[in-house]
This record gives C-alpha cells, sequence and structure tokens, in this order.
C-alpha cells in the first residue's frame, strides 16, 4: 500500500514523532544493533547484468570519453538504440535463491542483512504502486525484497534495507547531452525522470534544487517499503544531506518511527555525513571509521572488494584479514561493520566471494564470543597502527604489526585481539608499574585463555603481560579471553 505525501505529513501530525529534529531525536537507537555487530550488504539490480566496472554503469555508459559508454556501444550498440532500459530484459535471474543466499549470511556470522531496495538507476527491487519499473513486473517478475525480507527473517536474522533513489535526480542527466534514449517527453513515474544536469562535484547546494513533485515521490517510494516490508534498520546514501532534503527527511524519518511504534518494533536509520540531526539515527562512516572509541554506536560500511559495490569481471578482492580487522578495529570502538557483497547478475554468488564470507563465519565461530554482545573496554587498543578518523580510510594501506591489539569487554571478561601475532604478545596495558601515560594494572587475573585452543602461560612484567599462543589458524588475528577475579 502506497500513501500520498499529505497522507504522510497526516500521520505524523497526530504523533508520537513529529517531523522536526527535536522529536525525532527522542527516538533510541535499537539495542539488537549494539549487540549484533556485523551485517551484510548486498548491491544487486540492473547495474549487474554488464558485470563491467561498477554500479554506476547507469551514469557511466551515458558521458562520452568514459570507459563505460565505449564498452557500452562495443557491446550492445549506441546508446540511442540500447540504453540502460534495455538491460532491465537481460535481468532475468534464474539462479536467484533467496534462502540460499541467507543460509551463507548466517554462515558468515552477519546478524544482519541489508539488500539495496532501489539504486541511484531508480529500478525498484520490489512489488510497487508508485511506478511500474520494479523487479515484480520487469526482469526477473519477482518481489526480490520481499523474497529476501522472508529468508532473512526465517533464518533468524534482522531485515534492514537501504534506498539510494535521492541521487536519480540527476544520475541519468548525461544521457540529455547527446542522442540516446533518455530523452522528453518525461514525467513523474517515467525511470529516468527527471534526468536533470549532474551538478558540479555534486554540491550540497547546488541549484536548481530537486523540485517538490521529485522530493515528496522520494518520500513516498521510501514509505512505501516501510509499510510493505517492515525494515528494522533503513540506510541511506550521502546526497539526502543537500539542503533540499532536509524537511522531507524529516517527515520520512517520523513516519518510519511512527509506524515502528504501532508494530512495536526498534528501529533506527544509518545515515552518512550530516544527513540528519545528531541523535536522530546511527552515523554510517562509508569505508572508513574513527581514530578512538565513541560512545554513540555507529555502523561503517565496506564491500569485499576495493573497486565495486556490485558484481564486475574485474574485481580487486580484499584479503579475508583486512575484513576481520575492519570488524575487530570498529567494534572496539563501540561500531559496527556492515560487509557488501555483490551477487553476480544471474543471481548466484560468486565461488571466491562464497569463500571469503565462509572463512570470515569460520574465524567469528570461534572467536565471536568477543565480538557479538560486547562492549568497548576502557581503551580501544594499543600499537603503532591505527586508521584515520573518517570516510573512505579503508585498511589496505595500513601494515599491522605484532604490537597491535584491539580490545572489547564482555561475559566478565577482557578480550584482547591480537591483529596480526606473532609467537608471543605483550600487552602493554597491563603492565606493573605506572608511567608517564597509564597507571598500573591493579585487577587480579583468574585465568587467560585463547579462544578456540586453550588455556595459555602469561606473566606480567613492568612493560606489559607476556604470553605464550598457541598455533592457531595462520595468519588470522587471535583472540585472548582474560578473565579477571
Amino acid at each position: 500500500m502506497a500513501h500520498t505525501f499529505k497522507e504522510i505529513q497526516a500521520v505524523n501530525a497526530a504523533g508520537p514523532y513529529h517531523a522536526d529534529w527535536a522529536s525525532i531525536g527522542q527516538h533510541p537507537a535499537p539495542d539488537w544493533f549494539r549487540r549484533a555487530k556485523f551485517g551484510i550488504f548486498t548491491h544487486w539490480g540492473v547495474y549487474t547484468v554488464p558485470e563491467y566496472s561498477n554500479e554506476w554503469y547507469s551514469r557511466n555508459m551515458y558521458i562520452k570519453g568514459y570507459p563505460a559508454f565505449a564498452h557500452h556501444v562495443a557491446t550492445y550498440g549506441p546508446q540511442k538504440d540500447f540504453g540502460y532500459k534495455d538491460l532491465i530484459p537481460l535481468f532475468t535471474a534464474p539462479k536467484f535463491d533467496a534462502g540460499a543466499w541467507l543460509d551463507l549470511f548466517k554462515r558468515a556470522g552477519a546478524k544482519y542483512y541489508f539488500p539495496v531496495s532501489e539504486h541511484h538507476d531508480g529500478f525498484q527491487m520490489y512489488r510497487s504502486e508508485l511506478s511500474h519499473w520494479n523487479a515484480y513486473e520487469m526482469g526477473p517478475h519477482r518481489d526480490v525484497l520481499g523474497e529476501l525480507r522472508t529468508a532473512t527473517l526465517e533464518a533468524g536474522l534482522h531485515f534492514a534495507t537501504s534506498n539510494h533513489r535521492a541521487e536519480h535526480w540527476w544520475f541519468m542527466g548525461h544521457g540529455r547531452e547527446f542522442d540516446s534514449d533518455v530523452r522528453e517527453p518525461m514525467k513523474k513515474g517515467d525511470f529516468y525522470w527527471p534526468a536533470q544536469p549532474e551538478p558540479d562535484n555534486q554540491a550540497l547546494f547546488s541549484k536548481p534544487y530537486p523540485t517538490a513533485e521529485y522530493l515528496e515521490d522520494w518520500v513516498e517510494r521510501v514509505c512505501e517499503i516501510i509499510d510493505n516490508y517492515r525494515p528494522e534498520l533503513l540506510y541511506f546514501d550521502w546526497w539526502l544531506q543537500h539542503a533540499a532534503f532536509k524537511p522531507y527527511m524529516q517527515e520520512l524519518t517520523a513516519y518510519y518511527y511512527n509506524r515502528a511504534s504501532e508494530w512495536g518494533i526498534p528501529v533506527s536509520i544509518c545515515y552518512k555525513y550530516d544527513g540528519m540531526a545528531w541523535g536522530a539515527g546511527i552515523p554510517d562512516v562509508e569505508r572508513g571509521g574513527f581514530a578512538q572509541a565513541t560512545p554513540y554506536y555507529w555502523q561503517t560500511d565496506t564491500a569485499i572488494a576495493n573497486n565495486s559495490w556490485c558484481y564486475t569481471d574485474s574485481l580487486e578482492y580484499k584479503g579475508v584479514n583486512e575484513l576481520l580487522i575492519a570488524l575487530i578495529d570498529a567494534v572496539a570502538k563501540n561500531g559496527n561493520l556492515l560487509l557488501n557483497v555483490g551477487p553476480r547478475a544471474d543471481g548466484s554468488i560468486a565461488p571466491h566471494d562464497q569463500a571469503i564470507l565462509s572463512a570470515i563465519g569460520d574465524w567469528l565461530g570461534i572467536n565471536g564470543e568477543g565480538i557479538y554482545d560486547s562492549v568497548p573496554w576502557k581503551q580501544y587498543g594499543e600499537g603503532p597502527t591505527n586508521v584515520s578518523g573518517g570516510m573512505f580510510e579503508d585498511l589496505s594501506k595500513l601494515a599491522y604489526g605484532p604490537a597491535d591489539v584491539r580490545y572489547t569487554a564482555g561475559n566478565g571478561s577482557v578480550y584482547a585481539f591480537l591483529l596480526a601475532p606473532g609467537s608471543t604478545a605483550v600487552l602493554t596495558a597491563f603492565h606493573l608499574f605506572a608511567d608517564k601515560n597509564q597507571p598500573p594494572f591493579h585487577g587480579v587475573i583468574k585465568r587467560i585463555s585463547q579462544l578456540g585452543q586453550g588455556p595459555v602461560d602469561w606473566h606480567i612484567e613492568p612493560d606489559g603481560m607476556h604470553v605464550a599462543l598457541r598455533p592457531s589458524q595462520v595468519g588470522r588475528p587471535v583472540a585472548l579471553k582474560i578473565e579477571v577475579e
């Protein structure tokens, strides 16, 4: 069921949440999110059909001089004869099996799942009353989001979804610059509508602003998802911090929180930059994080590849250790990791992607007790290597060593994660005598175990706790459980 913008406003007028940040900011973040720590993200849609370059294919194929433009012409023909919309009949997804996906994600150790409901390209991956350009009426002729929701709940995971339509205001605009299939007449509900000129550097306050017609349509689309699929989290990409979105974002958020109050389920919104007022949702740091632990919950989202969020034939895969360290580092600093995987166009998940997820699941099966339900310790970690705070500060450029440690706490214990372990470890947080930087450790340690391996020998010296490590998974981070009296 889809509601008009005026109907959405009427719901908010009745409360309990109203369309202003002061009211919305009273909504708490779900406790399950704090405890979950690890989720899976998937980017899958029409843009995957070419399996070329990245998920911005629908924009880049209309920009002369771009590799995607030349690739499209060479593969499919001129854009005036074969445009982006003509890829939809090729998106049949014969191997798509929502249950198999969720079995894999659960096996990886994820506690929540975020499929993309609509990307910048404007194709809805769900059944909709607001546009015929959706996966139920075209392409695979399936309610993809609905099937994934059912499979997620059956697997015991929390269901969430992301929406990236905000950027669609300008995403197809380059197609108007030459003879292509992006042309007038164009009206609300059309696939390419509104295809406006792309602002310089996608400026936050560029003019002309998105129109009220477009912004109301954006709100109506997201609220249709809220009503029909009841996600426990929403996620928005970066352009909604544009000034024009602010009042509409307030209406949408109030509606979501009001509906969730009716249903009795805890929900929140993950947002980037300053897309929401502080405290109104959960901050998300794309491909990055924080240099220190924070007093608030947050999330980092990153992909298993450095160069794309969707599946392509040229992925630059990250190593399993890098992804595990991203998880450990985020959790030690009061954050979650949302890890993206890109299914192939046919609906299958590539063997290498499956292997990465399985390896993460193997590691969490041994070390997860120091991750799930944990809280930050009195210091997030130690060692010379640390990610710089901010977006796009992925770990690929960092080289961790035996002195790099991250801490969490839970189950009456402290967990020390050795990011690049050797045969021994020295934990400087547990030293005997004070120095100018840190007081001595005064606790009484009952036992130290290496998760998955059993008790280890240890003793405390002036420079820290010395631990003899047991052999473990080759090259993987190691977790020590430090139990105190």
